[in-house]
């Protein structure tokens, strides 16, 4: 790689790293793109990054599309590659961006699968609680829901994270970024139950500070969240693959269909970028036609 332009992604991988709070796979998925791209400018005769460098990520794209890459894979390069030079642009090493001329790859855009309200409240209903655990397997699915957590954020909540008396719930999401978010009455009154009467039982003289707690105080794996999620998808009659996921992309549509403003949406899901949150504004079309339909005098 020629020496100034691995200067150059170094410093924008710390700037990822360091500045943007990236994490750690991200990081290494940019620098990974990055390399590859570095690599095709040696190739073809290029030392540095300049601002004439349009056509040269067009043929590199092109390349990309004749070595098999799909649509989305060359999409995740472009994103890539566009960090970079807007980085460099930003930092004034370049006048100008070059790649900002060129269009994504149509990738035929996946829509996130998400549950009706109905279907949630099914799935929320499924657990036993009259035992400990099903006591502990409602509050984490209710709270997956209410705050449209992550699993791995979940299974990392401590007892500190959780806030009973403002009804808030601290969490620690992509990068180390902390967010606050609201988790709602049903997850505070099953988060009380769950701690008072089946978090004890659970614990059995162990201790832990880890908010939900499998056999002997154990925390609660990935693993064993999936496990619990598909044996209550299943009993509450639900078809199809149901993933934490599912529940989190349900929450962020369900505000939006609800009349949530998108950049809240945006903070209550730790994206640090909302073009990241405006998928959901894909899936709520269908819904704002309905309400256009019936609300509007000539609908």
């Amino acid at each position: 790689m020629p020496p100034l332009l691995n200067q150059h992604i170094d410093q924008f991988i710390t700037h990822l790293r360091v500045e943007r709070g990236l994490a750690d796979l991200s990081v290494e998925a940019y620098a990974s793109d990055l390399s590859r791209y570095a690599d095709f400018l040696e190739e073809n005769g290029m030392q540095e990054a300049t601002e004439d460098d349009t056509y040269a990520i067009l043929k590199h794209m092109i390349g990309l599309r004749g070595e098999g890459l799909g649509a989305r894979s060359r999409a995740r390069h472009l994103v890539s590659i566009r960090s970079f030079y807007r980085f460099l642009a930003e930092e004034k090493v370049l006048a100008s961006d070059p790649s900002s001329l060129i269009e994504f790859p149509k990738t035929g855009l996946k829509l996130p699968d998400t549950l009706s309200i109905p279907e949630v409240e099914k799935l929320l209903d499924a657990p036993e609680t009259t035992t400990a655990r099903g006591m502990r397997d409602a509050a984490m699915i209710e709270l997956l829901y209410a705050a449209g957590l992550r699993v791995s954020e979940l299974i990392h909540l401590t007892l500190n994270d959780i806030n009973l008396e403002a009804g808030f719930v601290r969490v620690f999401g992509k990068g180390a970024k902390e967010r606050v978010v609201p988790m709602g009455q049903y997850a505070m009154d099953k988060l009380r139950t769950y701690l008072t009467t089946a978090r004890p039982l659970l614990l059995k003289h162990h201790t832990s500070s880890t908010l939900f707690v499998a056999r002997a105080g154990k925390p609660m794996t990935r693993q064993g969240f999936w496990k619990l999620l598909n044996k209550y998808t299943a009993l509450a009659g639900l078809t199809g693959r149901i993933s934490p996921h599912t529940l989190r992309h349900s929450f962020a549509t369900h505000l939006l269909m609800g009349g949530a403003d998108l950049r809240v949406v945006q903070v209550m899901l730790g994206h640090t970028d909302i073009s990241t949150t405006q998928i959901y504004t894909h899936i709520t079309g269908d819904h704002l036609r309905t309400m256009h339909r019936t609300c509007h005098p000539r609908g």
